[in-house]
């Protein structure tokens, strides 16, 4: 099958040093080639040819546009196809959320990025669920800064329970911020993107963001926010209920976490585990999970997120098993 492409397009769909195709051949039993303007996919089954035909087409289209295409892009959109998500690469780069401060713009990923942002908008609350490098803390963060310079909200609060100091941060050194700066310190890298670091300590000094561990918590009330709970999978459900009870007129929540990554005491029960037996239902609450599929860090850190998830899969099949006989 046949894909015809102007010069500069097809230089953007192959990639630097034909990186992009080298990924695709990879991937799929299949042969890519080039003449005159044209990309050739050949191979001996016709399914994978028509798949990375079909591939093809959904990036040349975002490359006439004039796109910049990656090769995490790339392995993004097979591995969108491979969880069986239809296709619509237009869409994902036409959506953008904001730019960096460098005028940068910033979209969803994977089919699954762009479910979530969608699941932001139309939810005061929404429960995100994933593993490291699904962008749910990254993107709540962007739709929140998106939301700040359109108006729509007056502050940003970022939530993390401090597990390793047990919440007694009152016996750290230094002022609140100081206590509770290495808990968001992971936050830190997405407003020096988008805001640039002079920007983020003006809206720090100011309370236009305001960074506050989960103890903190009790006894406000946030309008005209948006808050995000990081790293909720280290609450307890009186915890949760707590922070979910802050919320006022013109706010919204977003609460994430992993709940492969657990670092509460032994025998100390999740609020972020309990959480959508008890809310489930509810209008104005979301609850969305992030799969392997839209990891979009080094290629590296989805293969060991996928190793983990089979071995414990593996090591509960196991316990059954025990438990069987």
């Amino acid at each position: 099958m046949d894909i015809a492409l102007s010069g500069e397009a097809l230089i953007r769909l192959a990639g630097q040093h034909d990186e992009n195709f080298e990924a695709i051949e990879s991937r799929f039993p299949v042969s890519l080639s080039v003449v005159n303007g044209i990309v050739r996919v050949s191979g001996p089954d016709s399914q994978p040819v028509e798949i990375v035909s079909n591939l093809l087409k959904e990036l040349a289209s975002v490359a006439e546009k004039g796109h910049e295409i990656f090769t995490a892009d790339v392995r993004s959109a097979m591995d969108a196809i491979a969880e069986g998500h239809e296709l619509n690469l237009s869409a994902l780069y036409s959506e953008i959320i904001c730019t960096t401060s460098r005028g940068k713009p910033i979209r969803a990923k994977t089919p699954g990025q762009r479910n979530y942002l969608r699941a932001i908008r139309s939810n005061d609350i929404l429960f995100a669920t994933g593993p490291a490098g699904t962008g749910k803390t990254y993107l709540a963060v962007c739709e929140a800064v998106s939301m700040l310079k359109a108006g729509k909200i007056n502050r940003i609060v970022l939530v993390r329970p401090a597990v390793e100091a047990g919440e007694s941060l009152g016996y750290l050194p230094g002022d609140l911020r100081e206590k509770v700066e290495p808990y968001v310190r992971p936050l830190y890298d997405a407003f020096f993107e988008l805001l640039s670091p002079e920007k983020f300590a003006r809206y720090i000094e100011k309370n236009i963001i305001e960074l506050v561990p989960l103890a903190y918590m009790r006894g406000r009330t946030l309008n005209e926010s948006f808050i995000i709970l990081d790293e909720a999978q280290n609450t307890t459900p009186k915890q949760m209920k707590m922070f979910l009870t802050r919320l006022g007129f013109g706010s919204k929540a977003v609460i994430t976490g992993d709940i492969t990554q657990i670092d509460l005491p032994v025998n100390t029960l999740s609020g972020l585990k309990t959480v959508k037996e008890i809310l489930n239902g509810i209008k104005g609450i979301g609850f969305i999970d992030l799969s392997y599929a839209d990891v979009v860090r080094h290629e590296v850190v989805q293969k060991i997120v996928l190793a983990y998830e089979r071995y414990e899969e593996r090591s509960q099949n196991e316990i059954k098993n025990e438990k069987i006989k």
